[in-house]
């Protein structure tokens, strides 16, 4: 998401008077940011000498944040919530041309522009998927041309219906079975399916509960780089219809190039994240969640607050997204292990060989780089590594966990979370119809991305994108010393593994020489 409103109409616009249309309401207006109140935050661009963190600013210099109003509640509420829109219409629909609302009064209506990077865009199927749906819409009034112009279009019919009887998965692979139906549901409908409800909990005393949501992205139709999907966690309320556009994502992406689909890391809506024009993951693929409604907004809270300060030291490049070691999965899960929930791990694909793919690819590309991250690939562990794996295993071991059969003495945070959810949902989004290709189901391991992707990697589909240098003025001390970590242990390592990649070589040629030999005697006799 890069900004379309301009630079010097936000700096002009200190405290965001905007002028706008009298049925629009300001984004900060009786609205939620997760589980906080959206008017203890103050909207503010990224060019702000006192709205907190630096580092984090330097990234939405010429859009549009919201950060806390008092500096105290910074610990205890999110630092920087990416909003880009300042006004919202949260009821309406839409014609193609213009926004109807429900008073009679309307809207027309201009879609803000597509990146010049993004290689898809809104078109005539979008059109016909949001036509005579209500829809909620983020974006700005525009008085010179009388037009709102849209940058988020929600659709208000993707609502949790908490009173849908219990459907339990069955078996281990129960959620996978469901990310994988109709090929991932890129083109199925909206679903949510309620798989436990906790014993004597009335369905209709769900609504307004507090949720800690687990979100994975499947996977793009025209990206070879990009079959394993993505993942985020996400905290909220469920509204008093079964709304979820205000809950708020924890969207872990690189910082140190630009997407193509000026997606920048961030807390952010989750009408934001999923239906942006530009950066919304629906354009691009399928998703699914599961939600953990909870009697107790505790458990989510905890994660809120642990997470904002990952945010905070990953803004300030203490350390760095690595696609292997630091990707969207391994960062969110992380949150939660510190918080003690140990669900079991799946360890590396394979250690042995990892040391085959660092030789290949360091010796084939002349990289070092390249060499590490293939090694590591192979010998991350893999809740860490595959947002679908990720989404698997958090999602049986809670099950498990409510079921009594853990097979583990659960610690403080697990017996928490066990004693909080009074439901588990599954929900599965369709891909907004566009000019991209429809995406599918993540991978769930390198043999399966694999065999997705052409054998001749120069016929890969890939989106090349820019290097974002950040400044050397806004380091500290300890994001100079991770930037300058030394080379030399990966030097070692591919020494190694080309030594041990030229030993199974001999071998096999020795081993080789003597099965012919065998095999030329017993043809002798």
């Amino acid at each position: 998401m890069r900004p379309f409103f301009p630079a010097l109409f936000l700096a002009a616009q200190a405290a965001f008077p905007l002028a706008a249309h009298a049925v629009t309401q300001p984004a900060l207006a009786g609205e939620h940011f997760g589980l906080y109140r959206a008017d203890q935050f103050r909207l503010a661009n990224g060019r702000c000498q006192d709205c907190g963190q630096p580092q984090a600013l330097w990234y939405f210099q010429d859009d549009l944040v919201a950060v806390p109003s008092q500096p105290r509640a910074a610990a205890e509420s999110p630092g920087l919530i990416w909003l880009g829109s300042p006004q919202l219409v949260p009821q309406a629909r839409y014609d193609g041309k213009a926004l109807h609302l429900p008073d009679g009064a309307s809207l027309d209506l201009r879609l803000a522009p597509r990146l010049a990077s993004n290689r898809s865009y809104f078109d005539a199927s979008s059109e016909a998927f949001f036509r005579q749906r209500e829809v909620r819409v983020r974006g700005q009034w525009d008085p010179g041309s009388a037009q709102f112009v849209a940058r988020t279009i929600w659709p208000r019919d993707f609502t949790l219906n908490t009173a849908a009887p219990v459907r339990p998965v069955a078996g281990a692979d129960g959620l996978q079975a469901f990310v994988r139906e109709a090929g991932g549901g890129a083109r199925s409908d909206f679903a949510v399916r309620k798989i436990w409800q906790r014993p004597g909990t009335a369905p209709q005393a769900l609504a307004g509960k507090p949720v800690l949501a687990f979100m994975l992205n499947g996977a793009q139709g025209d990206d070879d780089e990009a079959y394993g999907g993505h993942f985020a966690i996400a905290t909220g309320k469920i509204g008093p219809r079964g709304e979820w556009s205000d809950w708020l994502v924890n969207n872990f992406y690189g910082l140190d190039s630009y997407s193509e689909k000026g997606i920048v890391a961030s807390m952010v809506p989750m009408d934001a994240y999923l239906m942006d024009l530009n950066s919304g993951q629906q354009y691009y693929r399928p998703s699914y969640m599961l939600v953990a409604v909870l009697d107790d907004a505790r458990t989510a809270q905890a994660y809120q607050r642990n997470v904002q300060q990952v945010f905070q030291s990953f803004y300030a490049h203490h350390f760095s997204y690595q696609h292997a070691q630091a990707n969207c999965a391994g960062i969110s899960l992380d949150v939660l292990r510190q918080l003690g929930w140990q669900w079991p791990l799946h360890g590396p694909t394979n250690r042995l060989k990892a040391f085959g793919a660092f030789g290949y690819m360091a010796a084939s590309e002349m990289s070092i780089a390249s060499g590490r991250k293939a090694y590591a690939y192979f010998t991350e562990e893999q809740t860490r590594l595959y947002p679908a794996v990720a989404f698997d295993a958090l999602g049986n071991d809670l099950l498990r966990m409510l079921e009594g059969r853990a097979g583990r003495q659960l610690g403080g945070f697990e017996q928490q979370l066990r004693a909080d959810v009074a439901a588990l949902l599954l929900v599965r989004i369709p891909q907004v119809p566009s000019s991209r290709a429809f995406g599918s189901a993540p991978a769930y391991s390198i043999d399966e991305f694999m065999a997705r992707a052409p054998a001749d990697r120069s016929k890969w589909q890939v989106v090349p994108t820019a290097p974002r240098p950040f400044p050397q003025e806004l380091m500290d001390e300890k994001a100079r010393r991770h930037a300058e970590a030394p080379l030399w242990p990966a030097a070692a390592a591919l020494a190694a593994a080309l030594g041990l990649g030229a030993l199974w070589w001999w071998r096999r040629q020795r081993r080789g020489r003597g099965v012919v030999v065998e095999t030329r005697e017993r043809l002798r006799a």
